[in-house]
């Protein structure tokens, strides 16, 4: 819901009020705020707290007359721009109107005034006021796009160095394990080699299947296949796919789960790949020989899904971003590989396009990490 605009203001001075009754009842007009002084001082002290669209001064007034106000408005870096029109009840002769010129006058009126007049001249800077605000809100949005962009392109740069690296290793495997190979050397563990390469054939795999879903979501193109399935059913088979890097890492994992089942309308594939990315982040961001816990439980209609870990942590003010696209917290980043920071992003878009959602449920620096899925059940 768009905020509603600020009223434009307008400075009345003179120093008889019944004067500026009868100014502020010939210009009333919604969106128009009256300000009003019955001294030059007085005046000086609202422009002070005030931005003004025109300002109309009386000539003639004790003390601090119209044209040293207008004088010390235009020497003022805050009120120098504000346009005046100068009312008098005096004679219009050409030198008092080079005076009030040469303070910053931009119109004379004489009394008795001509409503239309005064409503025609007070529109044509109104409406000067209303554009120079609209451009200032321009500006100010374009400066928050073009820092966006800049943020935007931060994450690319680093995104595309994380990717390089992440394919180097493993094809760097690749290449040294077909050398071995080829040059048929029997005291070599060709099975061992084989296998190496394999995992990291996998991990490639991996990380282009991500790029591949991430664009597949953002251009519309992914569709689920649902069917009814039980969670119980379906976790043995994520967990499985992180075996081999929680017990690399000596992790203890901890899976609680309750007897009656737990079903939804979903696609098993990617509940599994829900699943699995969380447990895989869990395993990869905490130090070795740490502990992952995973629960299931049902609440309030909902599957509720819980993955949690003793890991690095995330700092509070980074917490925000971790679900965004190339959103991986700086305060990991470079410090744990196998990722490319879209893991998040790719949860979140599978469990909203399964009607749930996510969250951080916790998270400290140094104290590990708590993951929230809730997925409607059926």
């Amino acid at each position: 819901m768009t905020a509603p605009e600020a009223p434009i203001n307008f400075l009345l001075v003179d120093d008889l009020p019944e004067n500026l009754l009868a100014l502020e009842a010939l210009l009333r007009r919604d969106g128009v705020q009256f300000h009003t002084a019955q001294s030059g001082e007085e005046a000086l002290e609202l422009m002070l707290e005030h931005d003004y669209a025109l300002a109309l001064l009386d000539v003639q007034m004790p003390g601090m007359d119209g044209f040293e106000l207008a004088e010390i408005m235009r020497a003022n870096e805050r009120s120098r721009h504000i346009p005046i029109i100068f009312v008098t009840a005096g004679t219009g002769d050409i030198s008092r109107r080079f005076r009030g010129y040469e303070a910053g006058a931009v119109d004379f009126i004489q009394k008795p005034i001509e409503a239309d007049i005064l409503r025609s001249k007070a529109e044509v800077f109104l409406g000067l006021y209303a554009q120079r605000r609209q451009i200032a809100a321009q500006r100010d949005e374009l400066a928050i796009l073009t820092s966006a962009l800049q943020a935007a392109d931060k994450q690319k740069n680093h995104f595309l160095a994380v990717l390089g690296h992440e394919l180097r290793n493993p094809l760097s495997v690749l290449s040294s394990g077909l050398n071995i190979l080829e040059r048929g050397n029997t005291r070599i563990d060709a099975e061992g080699v084989r296998t190496a390469m394999r995992q990291n054939l996998s991990h490639v795999s991996r990380l282009v299947e991500d790029l591949l879903d991430i664009a597949r979501i953002e251009q519309g193109k992914i569709s689920l296949r649902k069917e009814p399935i039980t969670l119980q059913e379906v976790l043995p088979l994520a967990l499985e796919l992180n075996r081999p890097a929680i017990d690399e890492a000596g992790h203890e994992l901890k899976v609680s789960v309750p007897d009656d089942p737990i079903e939804l309308d979903g696609d098993p594939a990617r509940i599994i790949q829900i699943i699995s990315n969380l447990v895989g982040n869990a395993a990869r961001y905490t130090p070795a020989g740490g502990q992952i816990s995973v629960s299931l439980a049902a609440a309030d209609g909902q599957a509720v899904l819980e993955v949690s870990d003793t890991g690095v942590g995330i700092d509070v003010e980074e917490q925000e971003k971790i679900f965004e696209l190339f959103g991986q917290a700086a305060s990991v980043s470079g410090k744990v590989t196998g990722g490319l920071g879209i893991g998040l992003a790719l949860v979140k878009e599978l469990v909203e396009l399964h009607g749930g959602t996510i969250s951080l449920k916790s998270s400290a620096k140094g104290m590990g990490s708590c993951f929230q899925v809730r997925l409607p059940t059926t």
